[in-house]
């Protein structure tokens, strides 16, 4: 019952930073849009390699990667801003 909780609270926060995006509420270059990206597919992540469902932590793992480096301030190429 526990993990299950937690598994939503990690699909919780993927999709309200979602949500609040697509609502204009929350900008995606917002340090908390990559937080609560990370955050909640890290959590995911974990749980599916608990469950051994390998294709949700290839996804969710990615995810969790790819939200990273913005949320450290770090900038892959063509990420660079307009004028």
């Amino acid at each position: 019952m526990t993990e299950q909780l937690v598994s939503l609270a990690g699909a919780g926060l993927v999709l309200a930073a979602y949500a609040g995006h697509q609502l204009g509420l929350l900008d995606r270059a917002h340090p908390l849009y990559h937080a609560m990206n990370f955050v909640g597919a890290l959590v995911l992540t974990v749980i599916a390699w608990r469950a051994g469902q390998w294709g949700f932590v290839l996804l969710e793992g990615a995810w969790a990667a790819l939200s990273l480096p913005p949320l450290l301030g770090l900038r892959g190429r063509g990420s660079a801003q307009r004028a």
